[in-house]
């Protein structure tokens, strides 16, 4: 987590980001505004056990995400090259983002102190704030709940 170990606050303003996908394009947060909420789900490394968990779990719930109006994305600090290969070797029907800096884990406050990042699960709602903020991986009932409030 970071270093005082909380993640950001429900009602807060979202930290802006643009950044480039395992799709080859790039994503920026200010371009849902108004349009869609954003799931955020940041997790450790491409093709771990636990991670691959979450992100096929994401994908599996992809019908729930569209049906709400969500845009979901996975988020870490691996390349492109591979996201695209655990994109690609999963069938994940969403991309990935690329945070090699770590400027976007540490602005959502889930860097860790070792330099990893922590998985954490956030939603964005179309105003641009946090709607739903917690640690870990979690799945589209708990998550869409916070939409619905």
């Amino acid at each position: 987590m970071s270093e005082n170990g909380t993640l950001l606050p429900v009602g807060t303003e979202a930290p802006q980001f643009t950044a480039r996908t395992s799709a080859g394009g790039t994503v920026s947060l200010a371009g849902f505004r108004g349009k869609g909420a954003v799931l955020l789900m940041f997790y450790p490394q491409d093709d771990t056990p636990g991670c691959t968990r979450q992100m096929c779990a994401a994908r599996d719930e992809g019908a729930e995400y569209a049906a709400a109006g969500v845009a979901r994305f996975g988020v870490n600090p691996g390349s492109a090259e591979s996201h695209g290969a655990f994109v690609d070797r999963y069938a994940l029907d969403f991309p990935l983002i690329v945070d090699e800096d770590r400027g976007i884990a540490t602005a959502y406050g889930v860097l860790r102190e070792d330099g990893g990042v922590a998985r954490a699960t956030y939603l964005v709602d179309r105003e641009g704030r946090i709607a739903y903020a917690e640690a870990g991986a979690h799945g589209a009932d708990e998550v869409l709940g916070a939409l619905r409030g």
